[in-house]
């Protein structure tokens, strides 16, 4: 797993910080100093409190107890906690606390998503779009990651996908058909994932060699029709489900037999129900 480095998390404290905390300023406390506890009022996946516990220490507060990542914490559960001159733990306050409010939220809903998954699908993968928050990718991927999922495209430049816009310089499907050896050919080591919401189309792009089909709002009948038909004559071809997939029914795509699910439900949750408390020492 990666993590974020110090010029990330720097310019994360700047954007808050970007020069002193006008509020602590004019309080003339700089000689008193403080604990905060980060604590959770719901039981949540953690998220990113390395990182979290490193914003502290970069503010020059030292940290007393950080959960680890991916553990799941109870209510009430204390996530992080940190010491250190007063006006230094109250700009890492909000830094901290939403940052985590943020990634536990994302984390907690991958992992109750994937649970719901692996209960009739051991081999479905949850995978998370690239439609994260904009400025704001490598944090949701560490998040989604946290709660079990993968990423299914880091970017355009990792992975082949030939949507309906790409396949519109054809003159015709039989000419892009007609293509897929072609791309094989010139990226051997990647699988060509195409996505289709027909089935005389998904039945082309399987003959025609396709690896991976990502099957675009498609309904529950049609779907145990293309996984059937998938298994009786390609079996190592790859199916994906994508748009409108999230907690509530994803145990019913997942059931058919499908190999991942697409979704970016897993970033648009909102914020874990965290609060803090401060102490003067």
């Amino acid at each position: 797993m990666f993590e974020l480095d110090d010029n990330e998390l720097l310019g994360y404290i700047k954007e808050d910080v970007p020069y002193f905390d006008i509020t602590t300023y004019i309080q003339d406390a700089s000689e008193k100093r403080a604990k905060l506890e980060v604590f959770t009022r719901d039981e949540v996946v953690v998220s990113c409190s390395k990182e979290a516990a490193r914003i502290a220490e970069l503010l020059g507060c030292e940290v007393l107890t950080c959960i680890p990542e991916k553990r799941v914490a109870k209510e009430g559960e204390v996530l992080l906690s940190f010491f250190g001159p007063y006006e230094k733990v109250h700009q890492a306050w909000k830094l901290t606390q939403v940052l985590l409010e943020y990634t536990c939220k994302m984390a907690t809903y991958s992992k109750k998503m994937l649970d719901e998954i692996r209960i009739v699908n051991a081999h479905c993968e949850l995978l998370g779009t690239r439609k994260s928050f904009p400025f704001a990718k490598r944090l949701c991927i560490k998040a989604i990651m946290d709660g079990g999922a993968m990423p299914h495209r880091l970017g355009v430049s990792d992975s082949v996908l030939f949507f309906e816009q790409h396949r519109s310089v054809y003159a015709s499907d039989a000419e892009f058909y007609a293509q897929i050896k072609g791309f094989k050919t010139r990226v051997p080591e990647k699988k060509i994932v195409v996505e289709s919401s027909e089935f005389e189309d998904m039945k082309a792009l399987l003959a025609h060699g396709a690896d991976v089909l990502q099957l675009d709002k498609i309904d529950l009948d049609l779907l145990k029709k293309v996984v059937a038909y998938r298994d009786e004559n390609f079996l190592h071809v790859k199916l994906l489900v994508a748009g409108g997939v999230n907690l509530k029914n994803a145990k019913e795509y997942a059931s058919t037999g499908i190999d991942g699910i697409v979704t970016s439900a897993l970033y648009g949750q909102g914020m874990a129900n965290i609060g803090t408390r401060m102490s003067i020492l």
